[in-house]
């Protein structure tokens, strides 16, 4: 039996929806069905056949409120959200790249959700991290739905080859260990296996960098300033573009899509990456292992990759509440412990224990390694200039630059974006 939002959900849900009549239009009023939220997001692998099935079962578990997904790609959602809702044509929920989310916030594209995370018990257990990428000023304007640090995916025959029975956990190590898994049969100076594939510019979620300059006890922006013209982010990159020369450990002009490729061929023994990278390594019969990204000298830490979801301007006041119903179900105990285990991604919710996921070793061995995750530029709205000026450094530093000039470049180049 179907049972009525109001007596399922969140206490502000409860009151939007009461004074609003819930309307079966989505918001014109008059109507006898549910209202139709359309939410845009897009997952197309497994996490959207899982997220298509919580939406199912949230439907049927209420007659108020709909929720009808439209799949798009993330790129095509980044270029035409914008429009749509100038056009009144959007989603009135929509998910994206959690770094883009403030850049939309900044234009009033989304509702404020400051208050229902004061009144629900569900959104006030969600991982504070996961909470702090989709706030910006002091106010949370989505809800995530993916939170995971990048960790390294390592080829274990390869490992077990040369002879390395633990995985490295600093950064000496880690690069003691890429030299023995480097090889150059024929001394050619090009190797035929790399022991690392180190993108130096467009890299997995934009987030290898700063997960490096984090270690070496540097940032990207801090207090709405650059801060990437530092003593401890000159050190990492010198430190890396070293290793590079010398130890042959990866080829330089390599991307994110590049890395991907090396380690799924078996060229490369260590690469740094999300989820995803456990179905490409079964589906090219690798034995893998997950890690978290070995310690720098002044810190452990990873950036996170991350999605959230937030309603927009466009929805009416019912859809709204019916949103933010369908937000409680998903943070739900045992709804967040299903889209953990069908989609790959850690467990969101405090309320998840760790062995409530361990039936899935993929989600079992980000979980381990989650504390390690910071958010990518959390609130900051320049972020495509900011990852742009920092591209350019860590691509022409590995192309053997002074990267003292170009970090000072970057830092006047990333202060002018963030001041406009």
């Amino acid at each position: 039996m179907k049972k009525s939002i109001l007596a399922a959900g969140s206490l502000l849900a409860v009151g939007a929806l009461a004074l609003t009549g819930c309307s079966a239009d989505g918001g014109t009023g008059g109507g006898s069905g549910p209202a139709t939220v359309t939410f845009w997001h897009g997952y197309t692998e497994a996490d959207g056949d899982a997220l298509q099935q919580i939406i199912d079962e949230f439907n049927e578990s209420q007659d108020d409120v709909e929720i009808v997904a439209e799949v798009r790609t993330w790129d095509v959602i980044d270029d035409t959200l914008l429009p749509a809702l100038s056009a009144g044509e959007g989603p009135q929920l929509v998910a994206m790249p959690a770094e883009r989310m403030p850049v939309y916030a900044d234009r009033g594209a989304f509702t404020d959700l400051t208050d229902l995370y004061g009144s629900s018990d569900a959104l006030g257990a969600i991982t504070p991290a996961a909470v702090d990428m989709v706030t910006a000023d002091g106010a949370q304007f989505g809800v995530p739905t993916g939170f995971v640090p990048l960790s390294v995916f390592y080829n274990k025959a390869l490992f077990a080859e040369a002879g390395i029975a633990d995985f490295p956990t600093t950064w000496d190590e880690w690069v003691a260990a890429a030299e023995a898994l480097t090889v150059d049969e024929n001394g050619d100076g090009t190797p035929e296996r790399y022991g690392l594939a180190l993108p130096d510019h467009a890299t997995v979620a934009n987030g290898l960098w700063p997960s490096l300059f984090y270690g070496g006890g540097g940032d990207l922006v801090e207090d709405g300033a650059s801060v990437i013209d530092s003593p401890e982010n000159l050190a990492t990159i010198e430190y890396w573009a070293d290793a590079v020369e010398q130890g042959k450990i990866s080829p330089t002009g390599l991307d994110g899509i590049g890395a991907d490729e090396l380690f799924s061929a078996g060229q490369a023994a260590m690469h740094v990456g999300g989820p995803w990278m456990a179905g490409i390594a079964e589906a090219n019969e690798i034995d893998y292992g997950i890690a978290a990204i070995p310690a720098g000298p002044e810190a452990q830490a990873s950036s996170a990759i991350g999605v959230g979801m937030g309603i927009t301007a466009e929805a009416s006041d019912e859809q709204i509440a019916g949103a933010e119903a369908f937000f409680e179900y998903f943070f739900s105990t045992d709804v967040a412990t299903e889209w953990s285990l069908a989609s790959g991604w850690p467990p969101l919710s405090t309320e998840v224990a760790a062995d409530a996921v361990s039936a899935n070793p993929v989600v079992s061995s980000l979980t381990e390694i989650a504390s390690t995750g910071r958010p990518l530029l959390p609130g900051v709205v320049s972020t495509i200039d900011v990852i742009t000026a920092m591209d350019t450094v860590t691509q022409r530093s590995l192309a053997g630059e002074d990267p003292a000039g170009l970090l000072a470049e970057a830092q006047t180049s990333i202060d002018t974006a963030l001041q406009d």
